[in-house]
C-alpha cells in the first residue's frame, strides 16, 4: 500500500502546474521572458530565461551523492522547504496530527502549526540521555497521525537514533503515516544514511541538506529522498521554478568530484575540532556535562547559561541558548580551530569563570 493513500484526498486530486515548454535550439515565444540577457553575473544559462520546473541535472547528481535513484529525489530549497511540503500534503487542518520527539528541531512544529495540525511531542528529557523513546513515539500516534518526524543526529542534542529502531517506526507505522528521517548532520556521525531502505519502506521519507558538511547555507538546496508517487505529490505543491538559476549552477559546480573530496576533508577536520573542543570545555568549572554529539555541534548543560551567553556575546562569540526544558544548556557549533580557540579564551577569563 503507498503511503499516498494517507495524503489529503485534495492534494492527491491536484495537478501540478503545467510550465512553458522549454527547448534547446528554439526561439521561445511562449513563457512570456524578456529576450535580453541580463548582464549580472556569468552563468553558464542565460538568466533572461526561466531554469527548469524541476532541475534534472542537479537532480541525479544528488541522487548520486545520496545514493539514491534520480526519481527518488526532488530537490528543495534547503530541507525547511521540505518539511513544510510534507505537511501540507498529508495534515488536514483541524483534523490530523504529527508525532515528534522533544527537544528537537523547532520547524516540524513551526510547519504544523502553520497548517493547523495537531502537534504531539514526546518528551526525551535530561533523565533519559535525550535518548528518543521509539516505544514511546509509537505509543502517541493515533488514528489521526500523518508524519512521525525524527531528527538523526537530532538538533539540538547531537544523538543518533539506532538504525533497528528507526526501522522498528517505519514497519509498524508502514501503512498508517509517513515517517520523516532527517539527516542534515548525517556525515558528521558514525552511522550510515537510512536511504538505502527507501526502495523497501514506502512510507520512508528522507530529508538531507547541502547547508552543513558541504558548507552550501546560503545557497539554500536541500532535498527530500523518497518513493516517486509521494515525491510527485509533493512536486505539485512545490512552486514552479523553486531554484534560481545561480542556485543550480553553484551547487552542480559544488557536487563535481574534487569539490566532493575538499568537503570530505574538511567534515574529518571538524570532526576532529569537535572532539578537542568538547574535552576542553568539559574541562571548565562551571560546565556540568557535555552530550556526545555525531553532529557539528554540541549540547552543553552549566551552572548560570544566561551569564555564560552574555559574556560570550559581549566578546563577539555567538551561542545559541533555546530556554524552557533546556534552561540550564548551551548548543555550540563548532567553528575553525581559530574561532574554537577564541572561544576558549573567553570561557576561560576570568570574568566567566
Amino acid at each position: 500500500m503507498s503511503i499516498v493513500n494517507r495524503a489529503r484526498p485534495e492534494i492527491r486530486a491536484l495537478k501540478a502546474y503545467q510550465a512553458a515548454e522549454q527547448v534547446d535550439d528554439t526561439i521561445r515565444l511562449n513563457a512570456n521572458e524578456s529576450p535580453s540577457t541580463c548582464s549580472t553575473g556569468h552563468f553558464r544559462r542565460p538568466l533572461n530565461r526561466y531554469p527548469e520546473v524541476r532541475p534534472l541535472a542537479l537532480q541525479a547528481a544528488l541522487a548520486k551523492r545520496f545514493g539514491s535513484k534520480t526519481e527518488q529525489v526532488l530537490v528543495t530549497r534547503g530541507s525547511s522547504e521540505a518539511i513544510d511540503l510534507i505537511t501540507r500534503a498529508f495534515c488536514s487542518a483541524g483534523q490530523d496530527n504529527i508525532v515528534l520527539p522533544s527537544p528537537t528541531f523547532s520547524m516540524y512544529a513551526h510547519y504544523a502549526a502553520v497548517q493547523g495540525a495537531e502537534i504531539i511531542q514526546v518528551p526525551s528529557g535530561e533523565d533519559q540521555e535525550f535518548r528518543i523513546n521509539i516505544d514511546a513515539m509509537l505509543a502517541a500516534c493515533t488514528d489521526a497521525t500523518r508524519v512521525v518526524f525524527v531528527c538523526s543526529p537530532n538538533n539540538p542534542t547531537g544523538a543518533t537514533v539506532p538504525r533497528e529502531d528507526l526501522l522498528q517506526l517505519i514497519n509498524e507505522r508502514r501503512n498508517l503515516s509517513a515517517v520523516v528521517i532527517d539527516e542534515a548532520y548525517v556525515e558528521f556521525g558514525r552511522e550510515p544514511s537510512v536511504v538505502d531502505l527507501v526502495d523497501s519502506h514506502p512510507n520512508l521519507l528522507v530529508l538531507r541538506t547541502l547547508s552543513k558538511a558541504l558548507g552550501f547555507a546560503g545557497a539554500r538546496c536541500g532535498a527530500v529522498v523518497g518513493n516517486p508517487d509521494v515525491l510527485a505529490l509533493l512536486s505539485a505543491i512545490q512552486a514552479p521554478y523553486a531554484l534560481s538559476t545561480p542556485v543550480i549552477e553553484c551547487v552542480e559546480d559544488g557536487l563535481q568530484a574534487e569539490c566532493l573530496e575538499a568537503a570530505d576533508r574538511a567534515i574529518q577536520a571538524l570532526i576532529d575540532e569537535r572532539d578537542k573542543l568538547s574535552q576542553a570545555i568539559a574541562a571548565l568549572p562551571f560546565v556540568v556535562k557535555v552530550w556526545p554529539s555525531d553532529a557539528n555541534f554540541f549540547l552543553v548543560r552549566v551552572l548560570d547559561a544566561r551569564r555564560i551567553m552574555e559574556q560570550c556575546a559581549s566578546h563577539g562569540v555567538l551561542l545559541r541558548h533555546f530556554g524552557g526544558e533546556l534552561e540550564d544548556c548551551i548548543r555550540i557549533s563548532v567553528g575553525s580551530r581559530a574561532e574554537n580557540q577564541r572561544l576558549l579564551q573567553v570561557l576561560n577569563s576570568s570574568e566567566t569563570t
